[in-house]
C-alpha cells in the first residue's frame, strides 16, 4: 500500500487475465528467489499465486504394456525416447515437477508477454 492506495486488487485482476500463460514473478526476497520465478500461472488470489515451474514426467507404461518398443525395453530408441529419454526408466530430471506458491505480499513485479 502506497499513500493509502492498495494496488493488490489491480494486480490481481491483471494476473487473473494471464492464467494459463507463461509469466515471470519477481519477489522481494533475496538469494535464488530474487531472480524471479518463471512458469505457467495456475491460480491467483488475495493470498498467493501458484506457478507450475517444471512439469513432471509421464508414466513409463501408461497403458499397462510391457513397454518394449522398437528400441528395446523402456520405449522408442535409446536417447530420444527410451531408457534415457522421455518415458524411459532413467529420467535424469525431477520426475515430480515443481510448483511455486508465492505469497502476494512478497511480489515485487509481475511480468507477462504483451500479446
Amino acid at each position: 500500500m502506497i499513500d493509502g492506495f492498495d494496488s493488490l486488487p489491480f494486480c490481481l485482476e491483471t494476473m487473473l487475465r494471464h492464467v494459463g500463460q507463461t509469466v515471470t514473478i519477481y519477489t522481494t526476497s533475496g538469494g535464488m528467489s530474487g531472480g524471479g520465478f518463471t512458469g505457467v500461472l495456475v491460480s491467483a488470489d488475495m493470498n498467493c499465486v501458484r506457478l507450475i515451474c517444471d512439469i513432471g514426467m509421464a508414466p513409463a507404461c501408461p497403458i499397462g504394456s510391457s513397454c518394449i518398443g522398437p528400441g528395446g525395453p523402456g520405449g522408442y530408441g535409446q536417447f530420444g525416447f527410451g531408457n534415457t529419454g522421455l518415458g524411459g526408466s532413467f529420467f535424469g530430471g525431477n520426475p515430480f515437477g515443481s510448483v511455486a506458491v508465492i505469497p502476494t505480499r512478497a511480489i515485487a513485479c509481475f511480468t507477462h508477454t504483451a500479446i
